[in-house]
């Protein structure tokens, strides 16, 4: 039996503990929690409300529960943990545990993603209305990469060829990234650093790091997953009259993952254990069915392979969960009600391979994958929605043209609906036409 020496790196929601800023904007006391524990099913047989087991309806500003969280991530071979940073102009918000998390004797790798999104009313379907906006004013680019020289400098920092890893969540939001990168680089080196290994996240209107002048590309499903090439074949049977939202099939994303070739950038593979935003969107989300935690392992199984074919630099083998717990979107690795330890398992049990039985290469490998994806029914979410080898093998990442074309048709939503269904009709002819 071999070891794989990938690095699990799981994203990490620093949202569960009281704000005042979030008391103001959503009612007192608000936290995640709040908008977790009220979800209700959309359909028949709907995983929903998401109830923690083992650590609970957890409050981040408790020592003890990074603590908690940190022992569970080790024991089940999570390499570290990828916090979420809220920076507005030097206004920093949700960081108290992970300045807790900094001042600790905690032994856990950990980096840093800049989320620099607006924070809106988005939850509310609300996405015009911004409660913190990002205004990167003049300055804003050698005052944001001064303030992270300290997390830099923690030894537990994960690094890529001794260099600072630094994930950036929306480059393109960035006016000019390649000079805000360019000047993060010249201040890390006059700060001691060899310089600053930025990792752009694979958002819809990216496609390659040059593209803005980063080092890498970090795969963050469900962006790009989502599209109507993946929508089930058979809708669920729905009990809310309101919904408006979208389902996908998890068989039909691991499939579009495996497809996907080897790119001639750097590019960190990502995963998601499920996805469901209920709780943030109760009649318009976006849910994943036909999730398990086999599938999950199978999938994992496949991007631990895929990062020992393709990347001989130990470094390199970095893959990204989305995430460890971001529970309002029902994408968390966490120990739940319904499956206990059961995704944690599959992450470690993946760590071990018989290599006198590896696949010669990719093909092969993505060939036992669809094999095991078609034998694995026994916790589909729609009844009788069997799947095919030939559909999987069909199933490709969206086209750049399409996916442009979508994220400029979001701003009219029934142009994008209908633009949608049309695409759907045509992906599934040409699945038809392919057996």
């Amino acid at each position: 039996m071999c070891t794989d020496d990938a690095k699990i790196i799981a994203f990490y929601l620093p949202q569960f503990h009281r704000i005042v800023e979030n008391s103001e904007w959503w009612g007192p006391g608000f936290t995640e929690w709040t908008n977790v524990a009220r979800a209700t099913p959309n359909f028949i047989g709907h995983n929903q409300p998401r109830i923690p087991r083992e650590l609970g309806y957890y409050d981040l500003t408790n020592p003890a529960t990074m603590r908690e969280q940190v022992d569970l991530a080790k024991l089940y071979d999570i390499y570290g943990f990828c916090f979420h940073h809220y920076w507005f102009s030097g206004r920093k918000i949700l960081e108290r545990p992970i300045e807790l998390f900094i001042k600790s004797d905690i032994d856990f790798k950990f980096c840093m993603c800049w989320a620099n999104e607006n924070w809106t009313r988005a939850w509310d379907g609300d996405t015009k209305s911004i409660l913190l906006e990002q205004k990167y004013a003049e300055g804003d680019a050698e005052l944001f990469i001064d303030s992270m020289f300290g997390y830099f400098s923690d030894q537990r920092y994960i690094k890529i060829g001794g260099m600072p890893l630094l994930v950036v969540y929306r480059a393109k939001d960035i006016p000019d990234p390649r000079r805000w990168f360019s000047i993060w680089r010249d201040r890390a080196v006059a700060n001691g650093f060899p310089g600053i290994h930025i990792s752009v996240v694979d958002f819809y209107d990216i496609s390659t790091p040059q593209e803005v002048g980063a080092d890498s590309l970090v795969e963050f499903p469900p962006h790009k997953f989502n599209g109507p090439q993946n929508h089930p074949s058979e809708f669920p049977s729905l009990i809310n009259p309101n919904f408006s939202g979208g389902v996908v099939d998890y068989r039909k994303m691991i499939a579009q993952s495996a497809n996907r070739p080897k790119p001639s950038f750097n590019m960190f593979r990502g995963i998601i254990p499920g996805w469901d935003n209920t709780a943030r969107r109760q009649n318009n989300p976006t849910i994943v069915v036909n999730s398990s935690p086999e599938l999950y392992g199978e999938w994992l199984r496949f991007l631990r392979f895929q990062a020992r074919h393709d990347h001989p630099d130990s470094d390199d083998r970095l893959i990204f969960v989305n995430a460890w717990n971001e529970w309002g979107e029902g994408c968390y690795l966490e120990p739940d009600q319904r499956w206990g330890l059961s995704y944690l398992e599959e992450t470690l049990r993946g760590k071990f391979f018989d290599g006198a039985n590896e696949p010669t290469g990719t093909d092969e490998a993505r060939s036992r994958l669809f094999d095991r994806i078609v034998a694995l029914r026994k916790d589909e979410e729609i009844s009788g929605s069997q799947i095919a080898v030939e559909t999987l093998v069909a199933i490709k990442p969206p086209s750049r043209i399409a996916v442009g074309v979508s994220k400029l048709l979001r701003r009219w939503p029934l142009l994008h609906s209908v633009a949608a269904y049309l695409y759907k009709c045509l992906l599934f002819a040409r699945q038809i036409s392919n057996g």
